[in-house]
């Protein structure tokens, strides 16, 4: 007899989305408002409104503002399903290369005929990933909080994977203690080379909220375990990052009198209030004294659309960033400490300046020659930053060098208004310059066959050289001295001699050797060349002696300028020869040196 059963029909597919887009709806859904609404005046005269009822007593819908909702439920289902990060990575290179560390017992895995099928995962699932990875049959690692504590995954000398790690911090969350777990997995001791970090980030600007979150807590938190700041944010942050700073909450002050004063491309006074909520004005027609905190403004700034957003953040990160480049240029930015890096450092000699008493502990001056070569941007590099459709090559013919311009960080001045910058990358070192007066340089467009060129002649050239600098370095027992010490530089240094001396103190400028000494009561001598006589005066605006005429730091037009004092009227043609110009201000003639030249005219003029 045959068997006549029919075939089971095939099982059918899965159709898993798992967007919660659910949650969404049910949300529009019920608190989209649908109420027909009536005006009426109440008998102090005002117009108010309420919701209308029929003769039943049942609620009146309006029609319109049904077909509204309906119409963005339409627009919401037909959007395209957002997973999250994980499951995309793992959709894009397949769980073949991908090695994931989890703490997910389920997840859902498209096959090669896009079908899906869920995976159960059990709690040695972890234990064998890692081992995958650390042998290197999976070329990629993702891992969570739930692997992120009592487990490696660095380029250890005892696995078969031994490549450098790119470490992409991707959602780094709020606890900087996990996110320092996290950072520590990939960055251990007995490892063959050290990971490369890379925070991850969007253009959305209302972004910064959570990296200044981070970077903040990192910071205080490195402070505590380790009594420096890079120890907890592992150097990925800079000081423009932190936007609960004192340089960030002057900055927003200052923003708010700003808006206040219409001076604001970004958004009106009036419209930010209606925007975001905040009563910004005070009795008597003014600001209100109890401005909101940094972190209340942020959170509804994060409320804008997104183009209102980058405006706005836009202005104040200039504030922040003028403020930062103040401090840095003064020498008064608090990087915690620093370390000098040289191939060669060498003590040349010790001037004791106090002995403790009690203790016996000294504090002294040491004169340090360090050596360090020059370490010049590779041509390779080059072309990687001129990828960028911003940057473009350039040639000083005056100079014969090279540089790569970019757009930077603007700064906003005290009027509010917008401050272009220009970066200017050199072989070795960088340079910003302003936009509106950039025009005015040598430096001009070539082509990449000229560019090339010099660039890589100049590459050359400067890696067979070494460049020599004379330090002084307070060291010792320092908290007994500090105070006599300069306000600016300072910042604390750590460096590690020839002969094996580890240091740590306060780097100080040739020119106030002589000076913190007498104040001890100890005589020294410094030979103070011309270079660091010009530093001293641009860092600290100290006027200081270069010959028979003097040297000093002047604000002119909004510009720091070098101006020379004590010259003779007879000597202004021998002076101008030499590359000084005048400018008459006031009905007085003054004498200014170009920064860019200030070393080499100042030179001839001395000779």
């Amino acid at each position: 007899m045959t068997n006549r059963r029919k075939s089971e029909p095939p099982a059918a597919g899965l159709d898993i989305i798992a967007d919660c887009k659910e949650f969404l709806v049910d949300y529009l859904t019920a608190a989209f408002p649908v109420r027909q609404m009536r005006t009426y005046t109440d008998d102090s005269g005002t117009v108010r409104s309420e919701p209308m009822i029929d003769e039943a007593g049942q609620p009146v819908l309006c029609r319109e503002a049904i077909a509204m909702r309906d119409q963005l439920l339409e627009q919401l289902c037909a959007l395209p399903v957002v997973g999250s990060a994980l499951d995309h990575i793992i959709g894009h290179f397949g769980t073949e290369a991908v090695a994931e560390v989890t703490g997910r017992s389920r997840r859902i895995i498209v096959d090669a005929d896009g079908r899906q099928r869920i995976e159960r995962r059990s709690a040695r699932t972890n234990l064998a990933e890692t081992d995958i990875f650390m042998r290197g049959e999976k070329r990629i690692l993702i891992f969570s909080d739930a692997g992120g504590t009592g487990r490696s995954y660095h380029a250890s000398l005892d696995a078969p994977n031994q490549s450098r790690r790119i470490h992409y911090l991707l959602e780094p969350g709020w606890r900087a203690d996990a996110a320092i777990q996290g950072l520590g997995r990939t960055h251990r001791t007995h490892q063959a080379c050290p990971p490369l970090f890379r925070p991850v980030s969007t253009d959305c600007r209302g972004e910064r909220r959570f990296i200044s979150t981070i970077a903040r807590r990192l910071d205080s938190l490195g402070a505590l375990t380790r009594g420096q700041r890079q120890t907890g944010g592992q150097g990925l942050f800079d000081p423009r990052d932190n936007l609960e700073s004192d340089f960030a909450r002057e900055s927003l002050d200052q923003w708010f009198r700003l808006l206040f004063q219409a001076k604001l491309q970004s958004v009106r006074f009036d419209q930010f209030q209606s925007l975001t909520g905040l009563n910004l004005a005070g009795e008597g027609g003014g600001l209100t004294e109890t401005l909101p905190t940094i972190q209340r403004w942020l959170n509804r700034i994060l409320a804008l659309r997104i183009d209102l957003q980058n405006a706005i953040f836009d202005e104040y990160l200039g504030l922040i960033e003028a403020r930062v480049e103040k401090a840095r240029e003064a020498g008064t930015l608090d990087l915690g400490v620093e370390t000098i890096a040289a191939d060669r450092i060498s003590i040349l000699g010790r001037t004791v300046i106090r002995r403790d008493p009690v203790s016996g502990a000294e504090t002294e001056i040491l004169r340090i020659e360090t050596e360090e070569r020059y370490r010049p941007l590779t041509l390779e590099r080059a072309h990687w930053l001129l990828a960028d459709p911003e940057a473009r090559g350039l040639i000083n013919p005056r100079s014969g060098k090279a540089a790569i311009c970019r757009p930077t960080f603007s700064l906003t001045d005290e009027e509010g208004r917008t401050v272009r910058r220009y970066e200017l990358v050199r072989p070795t070192r960088t340079e910003r310059h302003r936009q509106d007066l950039f025009a005015e340089t040598h430096w001009t467009d070539v082509d990449r066959a000229s560019f090339d060129e010099v660039w890589q002649a100049e590459c050359e050239a400067m890696t067979a050289q070494t460049r020599t600098q004379i330090i002084y370095l307070v060291t010792g027992l320092l908290l007994p001295v500090w105070g006599k010490l300069p306000d600016d530089h300072v910042q604390v240094w750590r460096l590690t001699s020839d002969d094996g001396q580890s240091l740590l103190g306060r780097l100080i400028p040739a020119p106030l050797v002589e000076r913190i000494a007498s104040a001890f009561g100890i005589s020294a001598h410094v030979e103070i060349d011309l270079g660091a006589r010009v530093e001293h005066v641009r860092t600290s605006g100290e006027i200081m002696p270069i010959g028979a005429l003097r040297l000093k730091r002047a604000l002119v037009a909004g510009d720091q300028r070098l101006e020379l004092l004590d010259w003779k009227p007879e000597a202004l043609p021998h002076l101008k020869a030499a590359g000084c110009f005048t400018e008459i201000i006031q009905h007085r003639t003054r004498l200014f040196v170009p920064p860019s030249r200030a070393l080499e005219i100042l030179a001839r003029i001395t000779d």
